[in-house]
């Protein structure tokens, strides 16, 4: 099993923005150096007060340059708010930096806040993040091609520079809803899922439709399923439990008030399911936190939390949030990884 680390370039309360890229970056160069797998970095835009990390491919160039180990993704690109044939020069570029250690996550965002100031109809992404999709695979074969579809059209595009890894670079879908998990199995394509608005129990039920829709379109293997999952690491488990608190309510608090306020917004879809997630969020006691959404404890409780998750779920990789409440002081989220690198992640390797 992988292990990663999700990172959104947190900007704390009272800081800097400068102080939020240091941050970001002391992040990535101690997981290069404590043996991480990889770093995903995501896309955030219009929320100043929270993330600097509006330009993950710029981010991501950075860190293929201060590496040489440590593997970059996107967790994820959101493809339906930017022109498909500028995200496969961009992206195959940096996979050229990185001399292929780079992985391509992609998405529609499941919030519209982004989509709203940009002005496009959030009831229009999955139909932009589908035709993206097939412009950027067919842009990286590196020949002149045309376009006509009902959201992008050009002729006779030609893009430079093709990817390093060829085909292209290995491709990672997010998959928040339902009716997402099928259509992915179908299509064999990767896939990162998290507990922000689904339990354990939920994904379980929907993993099981995807690896079915896989084998069934006749795919080698049984599926490649990425949990993305607040993890936090503490010298006992009493600690592991303390020290987080406060920063993980505070997350489930905002996430919350995020599908609440999205739940009817103009083209969103499964409104109830929307503020059913925001309601469920609201209630969860702290008990139920450590049930269904996170992984916390000393590196003995995490080897068996994550032992039990992959049991349960079938994973290829786990990739922690290591503060997603923003509430951790940074030494202290620093020896949470350390902990996760050193002692909990070569007992999957």
């Amino acid at each position: 099993m992988d292990f990663g680390i999700f990172m959104q370039f947190e900007r704390r309360e009272g800081a800097s923005q400068t102080a939020a890229f240091q941050e970001g970056f002391s992040l990535v160069d101690a997981a290069e150096e404590w043996g991480m797998d990889e770093a995903w970095l995501a896309e955030i835009h219009f929320a100043p007060t929270r993330s600097v990390l509006s330009s993950p491919a710029v981010i991501a160039s950075s860190i293929a340059t201060r590496t040489r180990r440590l593997r970059v993704g996107m967790a994820v690109s959101v493809l339906p708010l930017n022109n498909p044939l500028r995200i496969a020069e961009e992206v195959a570029t940096v996979d050229q930096i990185a001399e292929g250690r780079f992985d391509f996550g992609i998405g529609r965002s499941a919030f519209p806040r982004a989509y709203d100031v940009y002005g496009i109809p959030y009831g229009e992404s999955r139909g932009r993040f589908e035709e993206a999709l097939d412009i950027i695979l067919e842009a990286w074969k590196g020949e002149a091609f045309s376009y006509h579809g009902e959201y992008f059209q050009f002729d006779n595009a030609s893009v430079s520079p093709q990817p390093y890894s060829l085909p292209h670079p290995p491709l990672r879908v997010a998959a928040t809803t339902e009716e997402t998990f099928p259509r992915m199995g179908q299509r064999g394509m990767p896939i990162f899922v998290g507990l922000r608005g689904m339990d354990v129990p939920d994904l379980r039920v929907n993993l099981k439709e995807y690896r079915k829709a896989w084998r069934a379109a006749g795919h080698p293997g049984d599926g490649d399923v990425s949990l993305r999952i607040p993890v936090y690491a503490g010298d006992t488990e009493q600690a592991a439990l303390e020290e987080p608190n406060e920063s993980i309510r505070a997350y489930f608090n905002r996430m919350s008030s995020m599908y609440r306020e999205s739940a009817g917004s103009a083209g969103t879809e499964a409104t109830e399911l929307r503020r059913g997630r925001g309601d469920r969020l609201a209630d969860l006691s702290f008990e139920k936190m450590l049930e269904t959404k996170v992984a916390f404890g000393s590196a003995a409780g995490l080897i068996e939390r994550i032992t039990e998750l992959d049991t349960e779920l079938g994973l290829k990789s786990i990739i922690a949030e290591l503060n997603p409440g923003g509430l951790i002081p940074p030494e202290r989220v620093l020896h949470s990884m350390e902990i996760l690198a050193k002692d909990v992640a070569p007992a999957f390797k």
